[in-house]
């Protein structure tokens, strides 16, 4: 089951800088390549929704940019700045609240493995 872009759109900042935060800096196409191997293909991030978040953050002062070019290619790198260091811990933690009141709310009984 691939999830659909409705649910992703109100995650997509909290995945991006949580995966920032643990890999130091990291382009675009590797978001979404890292994305879909974490997820097993559940989450695929477009370029359509992805870039439009990347520059968002940016805006916000929450990532930094810088270009490295390989070969004739420029490659565009992002990674945190130290208010985005601080600002994932506040949005992870926010995500894991809200999933744990969707949880509460729509009734859902914890999987046993």
């Amino acid at each position: 089951m691939i999830y659909s872009s409705e649910l992703i759109k109100g995650t997509l900042k909290t995945i991006v800088l949580k995966l920032l935060s643990d890999n130091k800096k990291m382009y675009g196409y590797e978001i979404t390549q890292t994305v879909k191997e974490m997820t097993l293909d559940k989450i695929q991030i477009t370029e359509g929704a992805l870039y439009p978040t990347l520059h968002a953050l940016e805006e916000e002062g929450l990532v930094t940019t810088e270009t490295e070019y390989i070969g004739k290619r420029m490659r565009k790198y992002y990674s945190l700045s130290p208010t985005g260091k601080t600002r994932v811990k506040e949005k992870v933690k926010e995500l894991a609240s809200f999933m744990d009141t969707m949880t509460f709310l729509l009734d859902i009984k914890p999987k046993i493995a």
